[in-house]
């Protein structure tokens, strides 16, 4: 059994493993699942995303973890924090984000792993503020910033998508530490 880092409920959050490779890149592959971003994932690509997080995980101490039900053990997708980095005036901050499995959602698994993953980030981790950003069609995702208690902050054109994209335009979203 692999231990967690930490828990909520329902959900265990802890550090990638190889085998989780297989289902990431199935989740990263699905067009419902990723309609708010650019484009699908190729398996090189989603090799290369996990590769980017276990770094980051490795060189900050956090990162998006492998969010699993712990009753099942079932992989479904990651929550947690990244450094964004990209040139904007509210950048570098630490950003909360989610992505999980089309057939687990509407059952309150975002909602309750960020609302865990905030509670490790600024119990354990010291953060002051998180934020949380993504394309101003993304309803879904900022409706769960909202039940996090995330306040809207502004509207930006997201620096590396192209202009012509329709996911350009998103928003942000900001907590600060009680």
């Amino acid at each position: 059994m692999t231990p967690y880092i930490f828990e909520s409920e329902r959900l265990g959050f802890r550090i990638w493993k190889e085998e989780d490779r297989e289902s990431f890149a199935i989740l990263n592959a699905d067009e419902e699942i990723m309609k708010y971003y650019t484009n699908v994932l190729t398996e090189k690509e989603s090799n290369d995303l996990v590769d980017r997080f276990k770094a980051h995980m490795a060189a900050k101490g956090f990162g998006p973890w492998v969010v699993e039900i712990k009753e099942t053990r079932e992989f479904i997708g990651y929550i947690g924090f990244l450094t964004a980095i990209f040139d904007s005036e509210f950048t570098p901050c630490v950003e909360i984000g989610w992505r999980l499995d089309k057939k687990h959602w509407h059952e309150g698994y975002a909602t309750e792993g960020a609302l865990a993953c905030l509670q490790y980030g600024f119990k354990h981790l010291n953060f002051e503020e998180v934020c949380s950003f993504t394309a101003i069609t993304n309803q879904p995702s900022i409706n769960v910033m909202k039940r996090i208690g995330m306040t809207y902050q502004c509207e930006f054109k997201h620096p590396k998508i192209e202009d012509s994209n329709p996911l350009k335009n998103h928003v942000l979203y900001k907590l600060k530490r009680k």
